[in-house]
């Protein structure tokens, strides 16, 4: 049984085994030598000993620049399961036995490795004039290095920034991973990031070279040019430079700058360690400043190996797997999918259109028909939203056919889900007459794996594609877990929970209640090296056993699956002094108005809890949210007995069939919850949906709940200025 459920005690019991340490170098030849003192070995089945952070001598203070800009930067002397250095090095968390046992690898070992095994298979592919090119893993090894040549001709240093901001192309892949070998940081920066946000993680990552889509992203740079001492040269790969500047320069100019002498970059890829950091994620500042999350070799290419085994993806060698590469890249969860995990079973990615989140990437599912398939769960639920909007204009015998098949497509998936493998008839009925057409519709008819993960989806939304017999597996992790740390699989899946982790991981519940919710905490391989440049927010994170605390709280079941139920930092803490984690209240709300997109609960240090609701509407293109309801409201108002089309006209009128809906809604949540103080009494409606233009929806589509909170002060304010007496049943809600 891999999963692990421990009490503080049980920690310490754990951990007082005698357990033998080992140090990892490198040869010459990069192979891997196990030496005392720097790999961590664990002979315990149960729990990876860990090293007290107590112990390192750490010559950073947090938010310190000095160093990073001005002097030479000395590792710890010994290094521990943590470092806050960018050139510091860590104790790998290996074990004696199993998959954390493996025998670590950089990132050039493993696109060696690759070449080996793949290299004339297709690696990448990218739309040029209406036709796919596609590219070798070959030359992609052969760019990648070209690239690493050209970073250090242009004066990269070790262990500095390359910072890559613009949309997902092979461009940016061949950035990441020749910054990577020419030893220095390959650092993502998010699409939608002002000047300054820009101008944040270049100065705390030390970026020498800052590589740009198009003009525009170029512009935000060349207003924080002058703050940035550091930087050498910018590189534009989507368009060509409109102007001549000394230190900038096309993507052609840059791929022919380099030197064909490889000395110095074949030295600086040799003396690469696994236990070094090589990549940056930079966390999207929801609750403060973004921390740079260090990640090394060995996370990356151990926690791709065990996702794949555990997801079983296919090796090239046997059957070629197909992924979509459309997700911000800046985050984990699209490197994780889009570079490593292909990389190290050949897999071959499709690059979709910038616009692919404003409706075109339907197109691109259809046409290269992916077979993994990771979607945020605002992806799924605008596939769920767009289905429900051509149903609902079917005919009266197709609309039938449809609920009969959803009915029975879910019960059947429900029934597997619990260990049953029969299979009627009307199923394959079912699959032959609705769920072939929808999976080949979306461009999922090839696709096994079909995964949400980087924010909570709703049972609803699981459920109805589940009734289409397309499972949705949930997965759970972090940037400073490298990605994953939990998965749902096809033989072991429940709705709602985000699955069992991986092999070689372990989790920990932290101070448990009755309930036995507590704060989820890992350990394994995966787990990064510490904060950039942050020892404070790292000793936060990693405790003095090793575990790091995620600041989720969570469950495990009889069967050891996880369940998420909140995070600590949204905890509402009433002023009756109790602990009410939000999320679950928001889904349940959602769960029973179909017509409500968003759902925000407040009340910390109050009387009681109030929410901020919001409709349905239509998006423009560029993701501005507009007035008109979409058809699936609009039919949903119908229902109802309303005519209202707008947002506006339910709101100015206080249309009466829709506000006694709501009402009629949020007191049947309120029959459900466990104590008085967990009812929502008042709630008001908005004008405008959550967006991320607006600031509302972090770059995963989470809510900023900080920023909600500010920008709706006055109808937060009111709920509690309002004379009326709140009621159990929230009669006094706003209408």
């Amino acid at each position: 049984m891999h999963w692990t459920t421990l009490c503080e005690s049980d920690t310490h019991m754990a951990l007082a085994e005698p357990v033998p340490a080992a140090y990892l170098n490198l040869d010459a030849q990069r192979k891997c030598e196990v030496s005392l003192d720097d790999v961590l070995v664990n002979s315990s089945a149960r729990i990876v000993e860990v090293h007290s952070a107590e112990t390192v001598e750490d010559t950073k203070t947090e938010g310190s620049q000095t160093d990073m800009f001005h002097g030479k930067v000395f590792a710890p002397p010994t290094p521990s399961v943590w470092t806050t250095q960018r050139d510091g090095e860590v104790k790998l968390r290996m074990e004696e036995h199993g998959i954390g046992s493996e025998e670590p690898k950089t990132v050039l070992e493993l696109f060696e490795e690759a070449v080996r095994k793949y290299g004339n298979h297709y690696a990448l592919a990218y739309k040029k004039d209406g036709r796919w090119t596609r590219i070798s893993y070959k030359r992609y090894y052969g760019e990648c290095w070209t690239a690493a040549k050209s970073f250090l001709k242009l004066g990269l240093e070790r262990f500095h920034g390359v910072c890559i901001l613009g949309f997902n192309s092979a461009e940016w892949f061949i950035a990441d991973i020749g910054a990577i070998l020419a030893g220095g940081l390959a650092v993502g920066i998010y699409t939608t990031s002002s000047p300054e946000a820009c101008h944040y993680v270049a100065e705390n990552c030390s970026a020498n070279i800052i590589v740009v889509e198009n003009h525009k992203q170029l512009q935000k740079i060349l207003e924080v040019e002058h703050k940035l001492p550091l930087l050498k040269a910018i590189i534009m790969y989507g368009e060509e430079p409109r102007e001549k500047r000394p230190n900038l320069y096309s993507w052609e100019e840059f791929m022919n700058i380099a030197d064909q002498e490889t000395d110095n970059l074949t030295d600086i890829v040799e003396s690469q360690k696994p236990n070094q950091c090589c990549t940056l994620i930079y966390t999207s500042g929801t609750t403060g400043q973004p921390k740079g999350v260090m990640l090394s070799h060995d996370n990356l290419t151990w926690t791709a190996a065990t996702v794949g085994r555990c997801i079983q993806l296919s090796d090239a060698t046997e059957k070629q797997e197909t992924v979509i590469s459309y997700l911000p890249l800046s985050h984990i969860a699209a490197q994780m999918l889009d570079i490593w995990l292909p990389l190290t079973f050949g897999a071959q990615v499709f690059f979709a259109q910038p616009d692919a989140l404003k409706g075109t990437l339907i197109d691109t599912l259809r046409e290269v028909r992916p077979t993994a398939f990771l979607g945020v769960p605002r992806v799924w639920e605008k596939m769920e939203e767009k289905m429900k909007c051509v149903g609902a204009k079917s005919s009266a015998l197709k609309r039938k056919v449809a609920s009969w098949a959803k009915e029975v497509g879910l019960q059947t998936n429900l029934k597997q889900m619990n260990g049953n493998t029969e299979v009627p008839v009307n199923f394959r009925l079912a699959r032959h007459l609705v769920y072939k057409k929808v999976r080949k519709a979306l461009g999922l008819d090839r696709c096994t794996k079909c995964y949400t993960g980087a924010a909570p989806i709703t049972r609803e939304t699981l459920e109805f594609f589940l009734s289409l017999n397309i499972p949705v597996y949930e997965l759970y992790g972090m940037s400073e877990s490298s990605g994953p740390h939990t998965i749902s699989l096809p033989h072991a899946f429940k709705l709602t929970s985000c699955g069992k982790e991986m092999a070689g991981c372990r989790t920990l519940i932290h101070n448990p209640d009755g309930e036995g919710n507590g704060e989820i905490c890992f350990s394994g391989r995966h787990i990064f090296m510490g904060y950039l440049n942050m020892e404070g927010k790292t000793r936060e994170a990693i405790d003095e056993d090793g575990w790091l605390h995620s600041g989720d709280l969570g469950k495990h079941d009889k069967d050891g699956f996880l369940y998420i139920t909140g995070r600590i930092k949204e905890l509402i803490i009433t002023a009756g002094g109790e602990n009410i984690p939000p999320v679950p209240i928001e889904d349940a709300v959602k769960e029973a108005l179909p017509i409500i997109s968003n759902a925000m609960l407040v009340g910390d240090k109050a009387k009681f809890l109030a929410m901020l609701l919001t409709l349905k509407c239509q998006v423009s293109e560029n993701g501005e949210p507009g007035d008109d309801l979409t058809p699936e409201a609009i039919e949903y108002c119908r229902k109802l007995g309303s005519k209202a089309t707008k947002v506006s006209e339910i709101i100015s009128s206080k249309d009466q069939a829709i506000y006694a809906t709501i009402q009629k809604g949020i007191s049947a949540v309120n029959e459900r919850a466990v104590s008085n103080a967990q009812k929502v009494q008042k709630w008001v409606l908005l004008e405008k949906d959550f967006s991320l233009l607006g600031g509302e929806l972090g770059p995963t589509m989470k809510l900023k709940r900080a920023v909600v909170a500010q920008k709706y002060k006055d109808q937060i304010a009111q709920f509690y200025t309002d004379v009326d007496k709140p009621t159990a049943t929230g009669n006094a809600g706003q209408k």
